[in-house]
């Protein structure tokens, strides 16, 4: 077993270029390789037989939890009986047809078609198009930028990428790209205005969302896209107000409302979607994480009605569209979709977000909100963060240089939990798996605070 491990370790330096990783160091063996091996619930192991609570399911992703045999041969059997077949021109499986039937029971009111694609990336890249061809359609082919917001997530290609508004994933990259642009993060914490109350604060949002469409033309500004909570950000929930504010401002300029949903959809807040939780009413509908809970890859876009009569309207007037992905809709992934929304229907884990959510995160700030060096603990659902500062009652915060979110995350690790720190703050952030128990939620919040101490004292 020695010899294997050091073998892997050494052809993982050597071969495996891993995403969103510091290759020099990796390369050179500064950072370790961890090699996983197995999982069940929410705990994950190791080839070293190290366990731990993934209090991140994965990339928020793992929501049923790890091990389930359902899913497992469900995609066991579709790939026996069918393991690919395209969805081009009119094709489908019994999987994919059902799939897309069980998406659209569960979604926002006004939704009519699932596009499915592999990852959030590619569903956003088809949302661009989307948005591009709806309005070429319309007779509108000046309306095509997309305005996001800075610390938002929305893939890492090339539009994805330039819908991301963090500088880690537009650095040395010539990013963002026309037609792209970003407004403010709904970031309450870190407001300049301390003595703007929540309310006040999203109606300055709106007013610089607004102030950027007149500046840039009401008549070139196609879509508006962010997720119901920043996730990737920094965990951040909407100030109240904030999403019927921006709304409104849409509304006003015909312009299209994208949810990004990747983290959110089925089930991370305690609703089955962000957008009826926050009071939405999206035109696209970026789904992806939850859709399988990573047991397949596959993604989806939700196709509100009114977008689809006119994709239709495009159709019967130029023929197929100009639009696919070769593993769409792929029945393997469909299968896994399948059994994973029937089992987070079966195992309540919807409400079970909810309530152990609101349980997970009272006993987080009962255990940290009054460290000197904790700023905020905020979140919502099974979403948490815990922001950290050098000085509460300032809001000054640390050098980036001394790294303190990765050094909590890193004793938090030691101590048997993946929390995650996340880009561009001292934040140590918390996703864990929907199946997650009261007394797991105990022991990260246990763990987190020892973490806290061990780094801060």
């Amino acid at each position: 077993m020695l010899d294997r491990d050091n073998d892997l370790t050494a052809w993982d330096r050597d071969h495996f270029f891993h995403p969103s990783t510091h290759m020099g160091m990796h390369a050179r063996g500064d950072t370790p390789t961890r090699v996983m091996a197995g999982g069940e619930g929410v705990f994950i192991t190791d080839r070293n037989g190290r366990r731990s609570l993934d209090a991140f399911a994965g990339l928020y992703c793992v929501n049923v939890g790890y091990g389930r045999t359902e899913i497992a041969d469900a995609i066991a059997e579709q790939a026996r009986e069918l393991a690919y077949y395209h969805a081009y021109v009119g094709h489908g499986t019994e999987a994919s047809i059902t799939l897309a039937r069980m998406i659209i029971e569960r979604a926002p009111k006004g939704m009519s078609r699932v596009y499915f694609g592999l990852s959030g990336s590619d569903a956003n890249e088809t949302n661009i198009k989307l948005i591009w061809y709806y309005n070429n359609i319309l007779g509108r082919p000046e309306k095509k930028k997309i305005i996001s917001r800075w610390r938002g997530y929305h893939g890492s290609g090339v539009m994805t990428g330039s819908l991301t508004g963090l500088a880690l994933f537009h650095t040395a990259f010539d990013l963002p790209r026309a037609p792209i642009l970003h407004t403010e993060a709904p970031y309450y914490f870190r407001r300049e205005d301390r003595t703007m109350s929540e309310e006040q604060f999203s109606a300055q949002c709106a007013a610089k969302l607004e102030e950027m469409i007149l500046a840039e033309g009401p008549d070139t500004i196609a879509a508006f896209i962010g997720e119901p909570i920043l996730g990737t950000g920094g965990i951040v929930p909407p100030p109240r107000g904030y999403w019927a504010a921006i709304q409104a401002v849409l509304r006003k300029y015909d312009i299209l409302l994208v949810a990004d949903e990747v983290v959110t959809g089925f089930g991370r807040l305690g609703s089955m979607f962000g957008s009826d939780h926050y009071g939405m009413s999206p035109d696209l509908i970026t789904i992806a994480k939850g859709l399988t809970s990573a047991y397949a890859p596959l993604s989806g876009t939700i196709v509100s009605d009114k977008v689809w009569q006119v994709l239709v309207q495009g159709s019967d007037q130029l023929g197929p569209i100009g639009h696919g992905w070769t593993y769409s809709a792929h029945p393997i992934c469909a299968a896994a979709g399948v059994a994973n929304l029937a089992l987070i229907d079966r195992l309540g884990l919807v409400d079970n977000a909810r309530t152990t959510g609101a349980h997970f995160r009272a006993a987080l700030a009962d255990a940290l909100a009054g460290h000197p060096n904790v700023g905020e603990v905020r979140g919502d659902g099974l979403m948490a963060a815990v922001e950290f500062v050098e000085d509460r009652d300032s809001r000054r915060f640390f050098d980036p240089a001394r790294k303190v979110g990765p050094a909590v995350a890193a004793a938090l690790l030691e101590r048997g939990v993946i929390g995650r720190a996340m880009p561009q703050g001292d934040i140590l952030g918390f996703a864990p798996p929907l199946c997650l128990s009261p007394d797991e939620a105990d022991q990260v919040v246990a763990a987190a605070a020892d973490a806290v101490k061990a780094v801060l004292g």
